[in-house]
C-alpha cells in the first residue's frame, strides 16, 4: 500500500482531535493489511503481538470453548479498535477475529500500547470506553441468558446488530454484513432451529425480511415490543 494519509484516521474516535504531526507519527508506526472474507486476523490464544484498527469492513469475533464449540461474541465495526489484549493485561488474544467481509486494517506492535495511551489522551479515553462497552455488553448478555425467554434474547440480538451495524434501505434497516441464522443463535444462546422458526414467524408478521446471511429489520418498534416483554422463563 502507498504512504498512509492522516485523513484516514483523523476523524476516528481513537485519534479525533490530535494534531497533524501526531497523526503522522501514529501512521508511521502502522502496518496496513487487507484480509479477504473468512480469513483470521488473529487466532484465540495466539501471542498478542499487535493491536488493530478496522478501517473498512466488519470483523466477527469468535471464541472457542473447551468442548470445541465456536461462539460468535460480537462484531467489530469500522473505526473500532480490536485485538486490544494489552488494555486488559493479557499477553494472548482471548478470541479469534475473522473478516466477515473483505477488510482493511491498521496494525501496531503491542509494545507501543503503553506509549500511545500515555502520549495521546483521545486514544487512552477511547480504549477505556471500548473495554467498558464490551464488558457491559458481555454482562448484558449474561443477564439476558439468565432472565429472558429465548424470543426476547433473539429480538435483542437482532436489534443490537441493527443498531450498531445497520444501514437504511428501502425495506428497512439492513444489518450491513453477512450474518447467518447460526451466528444469531450463537449470540443469543439458543439453537439454529429456534432462530429459524422465530425469524420465519417474524417475517410472516412483517417484522423482518430474511435471506441467505441477510437480515433486514422492517418493524423495529415491533421487535422492541417483543424484546421488552420480559417474562420469566
Amino acid at each position: 500500500m502507498p504512504d498512509l494519509d492522516r485523513s484516514l484516521i483523523a476523524n476516528l474516535p481513537p485519534f479525533e482531535g490530535l494534531s497533524g504531526p501526531d497523526l503522522d507519527r501514529i501512521l508511521a508506526e502502522a502496518r496496513p493489511a487487507r484480509y479477504p472474507k473468512g480469513r483470521a486476523v488473529f487466532e484465540q490464544d495466539a501471542q498478542a503481538r499487535s493491536f488493530f484498527l478496522l478501517l473498512n469492513g466488519h470483523i466477527r469475533v469468535v471464541r472457542s470453548t473447551a468442548d470445541g464449540d465456536r461462539i460468535v461474541m460480537r462484531y467489530i465495526d469500522e473505526g473500532e479498535l480490536f485485538g486490544i489484549a494489552p488494555a486488559i493485561g493479557r499477553e494472548t488474544y482471548p478470541a479469534t477475529a475473522v473478516a466477515a467481509v473483505d477488510c482493511v486494517v491498521l496494525a501496531w506492535p503491542s509494545a507501543l500500547w503503553a506509549d500511545f495511551a500515555a502520549r495521546y489522551p483521545p486514544f487512552a479515553a477511547c480504549a477505556a470506553r471500548t473495554v467498558g462497552d464490551r464488558l457491559q455488553e458481555s454482562h448484558a448478555r449474561v443477564m439476558e441468558m439468565a432472565t429472558e425467554q429465548v424470543e426476547q434474547r433473539i429480538a435483542l440480538t437482532v436489534l443490537r446488530l441493527a443498531e450498531r451495524s445497520g444501514r437504511k434501505t428501502q425495506d428497512g434497516i439492513e444489518i450491513d454484513f453477512p450474518v447467518s441464522r447460526k451466528d444469531i443463535a450463537e449470540m443469543a444462546g439458543t439453537t439454529l432451529h429456534t432462530v429459524s422458526r422465530l425469524l420465519s414467524t417474524w417475517e410472516e408478521r412483517g417484522l423482518v425480511v430474511g435471506g441467505r446471511q441477510r437480515v433486514v429489520v422492517t418493524d423495529a418498534d415491533g421487535l422492541k415490543r417483543i424484546a421488552q416483554s420480559r417474562k420469566r422463563r
